[in-house]
């Protein structure tokens, strides 16, 4: 029951903010703004992203880790 209440609030398409650099070969750790605040989550880019960057989450490949793309300027 609660994975069902969870899926109503999936972090896909959500902007966050890059708190720990995304290696090419690892996760990094994103803070994205879900649910009236805000949830750090382990995140996975096809290419490294920098601190404090902009994303946009792609997927979410389980319940704390997403796939995201830096958000376009």
């Amino acid at each position: 029951m609660c994975a069902a209440d969870d899926s109503g609030q999936s972090p896909v398409g959500a902007i966050g903010r890059v708190t720990v650099p995304i290696p090419a070969d690892g996760p990094g750790e994103v803070l994205v703004a879900v649910r009236g605040g805000s949830e750090a989550y382990a995140a996975w880019s096809e290419s490294p992203i920098g601190r404090h960057i902009r994303v946009i989450v792609t997927e979410s490949i389980s319940a704390r880790s997403v796939i995201v793309e830096p958000f376009p300027s």
